[in-house]
């Protein structure tokens, strides 16, 4: 990939990740939840809470609240996208996609199930914050893990 097209890629994804930090999808809180997860990560001070409505298997809705830097928060905003109207081996499919992805994986970078998510690939260079990217993930596994 030519140098410029690569710079544009990479502005093309922080801008991207900034609109979910400064304008995040699916923000707040469910009063109908099944599952509700706190998570925090004492490192940086990241705060997160996810609330899932699940049905049948099915994530019906997903919110999430808390605060924390642009990563956290952005990856949390582009999961709860990504998630909703999906089944938990899906879900967790794809919280298994991220994770790779976060530890370098450069076929789960270019995955398309991963969606906007891809965008934080370049997070991976940068190990103090790969925590903020799971942040959000994180809580996705633990608030499914009692469910078939």
């Amino acid at each position: 990939m030519p140098e410029a097209e690569g710079d544009g890629l990479a502005e093309l994804y922080q801008e991207l990740i900034l609109d979910h930090y400064r304008r995040p999808r699916n923000q707040g809180s469910l009063e109908a939840h099944t599952s509700r997860v706190a998570l925090a990560n004492p490192t940086c001070g990241d705060e997160l809470e996810l609330d899932l409505l699940l049905e049948g298997g099915t994530i019906r809705d997903v919110r999430f609240s808390g605060h924390g830097c642009s990563i956290s928060q952005a990856s949390a905003s582009m999961m709860t996208q990504l998630i909703k109207g999906k089944t938990l081996d899906e879900a967790r499919r794809l919280a298994a996609r991220f994770s790779e992805m976060m530890r370098g994986s450069a076929d789960a970078a270019h995955d398309r199930a991963l969606g906007e998510a891809r965008a934080l690939a370049g997070v991976a260079r940068f190990p103090v914050r790969v925590k903020c990217a799971l942040l959000g993930w994180s809580a996705l596994e633990e608030s499914t893990r009692d469910h078939p």
